[in-house]
């Protein structure tokens, strides 16, 4: 995958900026013939809009019906124009104020309590507000195990699709009820990032509580600014985020910068709106500035099936390889072969996703492997001609085919870094 540039945030026009960091003041930028931000937004054709908790509520968690029955009426004109799929926060919060809670669940059990309940309640509010004004909704529930699964995936995939040239308005949301901690997005602002890829959208639009990226914590630094439009995601702009101090949400502004760099290794543009501004969905995608929108790079190689492969697989296992085998795979486009694989962690069968890493712990790739770890345990350093004879039989020369593997970026990225997104 090709590196991603430097970041860029060119704060806007309202006051001029005062640099606050490297993401303010960079100057690398991706090439210029690339489209403007506002024509970016204006001919998107298949845009996916999530709306956060902290959009669809009141101060103290109360489910804010007045800005939801607003907010669909924006939905409802923008669907007319173009395909639309939503991300939707909200259930687990409508379960609350049913349930009579006083605060949010924190542990697992408690959430899935309540998004059992929130989540017919949050469909039915959706079906009510857009079925008179002519929009079809249906409910998709996803868990992080849908998209591990190359074939669930591809059933979500054409399923959403199916629905679209139905005219129909997805809304998508993490299957709660069933989810578990290994198999759980995080946040739908992780989930949201991942459909982007499911659904080849052109935009994604993140509509928040707060009006976007700023060069320091607006709430403690009066003189801080809204930076415009970001070109690149790297820790410096990370480190401007800040935390969520939302009670009632679970992302803050760097769960959503994450979701908007995934989305851009796609090639896809982020805006990260102000979702309690009334006509916010109407001047977004009228090219208006607002917010703060961030640019991806161009498109990269490779397919569809290699990002899936790098980004929306956990490793199960990791195997740990010699110097002479990460080049093979680095800079010759190699397979990688059972001699130069030295450590296996994990257990894991063949064909589950692992991490390939350097001796050191450099994340090199991520892939399928044609043995199990027990298998390759027994061929650590083999030669193909010794694979026969040290397990009684040969599946593949290979411990991992090429065509079954992605190069990760040098370098930049740890295994653990690919674990949390």
């Amino acid at each position: 995958m090709p590196r991603r540039p430097r970041s860029l945030a060119s704060p806007s026009a309202e006051k001029p900026a005062r640099p606050a960091s490297q993401a303010a003041t960079a100057t690398t930028k991706f090439p210029v013939s690339r489209p403007s931000r506002s024509q970016l937004l204006r001919n998107a054709r298949r845009v996916l809009v999530k709306i956060g908790t902290g959009v669809l509520t009141e101060t103290g968690g109360r489910f804010d019906r007045a800005r939801f029955e607003s907010l669909c009426a924006e939905l409802a004109r923008a669907a007319a124009g173009r395909e639309l799929v939503l991300v939707s926060s909200g259930a687990v919060a409508l379960g609350v104020e049913r349930l009579g809670l006083k605060t949010r669940p924190k542990d697992i059990r408690g959430k899935q309590a309540a998004a059992a309940v929130g989540q017919s309640r949050l469909m039915r509010l959706y079906d009510d507000a857009l079925g008179p004004q002519g929009v079809t909704v249906a409910q998709v529930l996803l868990t992080h195990a849908d998209v591990q699964s190359r074939t669930r995936y591809l059933n979500a995939r054409h399923a959403i699709f199916n629905l679209l040239s139905h005219r129909a308005l997805p809304i998508i949301n993490e299957n709660d009820t069933v989810s578990v901690e290994e198999l759980k997005f995080g946040d739908n602002d992780t989930l949201a990032g991942m459909a982007v890829d499911l659904l080849e959208a052109d935009l994604l639009i993140i509509l928040t509580d707060i009006d976007g990226l700023y060069t320091a914590d607006p709430r403690k630094d009066p003189s801080a600014t809204r930076i415009a439009e970001v070109h690149g995601i790297d820790a410096a702009t990370l480190a401007l985020a800040g935390d969520s101090i939302s009670g009632v949400g679970t992302g803050g502004m760097a769960s959503k910068l994450r979701a908007a760099s995934r989305a851009g290794e796609s090639g896809v543009p982020t805006l990260i709106a102000p979702g309690k501004q009334v006509g916010v969905l109407d001047a977004a995608l009228a090219g208006e500035s607002l917010g703060t929108f961030v640019h991806a790079p161009p498109p990269p190689e490779g397919g569809r099936r290699k990002r899936w492969l790098l980004r929306d697989l956990r490793p199960t296992g990791e195997l740990r390889i010699d110097d002479g085998a990460a080049r093979a795979l680095r800079e010759q486009g190699k397979s990688l072969l059972p001699s130069g694989v030295r450590e296996v962690q994990g257990t894991f069968e063949a064909g589950e996703p692992v991490a390939i890493v350097t001796l050191s712990g450099e994340l090199v790739a991520r892939g399928l492997p044609s043995y199990g770890s027990d298998e390759l345990r027994r061929l650590l350093g083999a030669r193909t001609t010794e694979i026969a004879e040290r397990l009684g039989y040969k599946l593949a020369d290979e411990a991992v085919h090429r065509d079954d593997l992605v190069l990760a970026q040098a370098s930049t990225v740890t295994p653990a870094q690919v674990a949390a997104r």
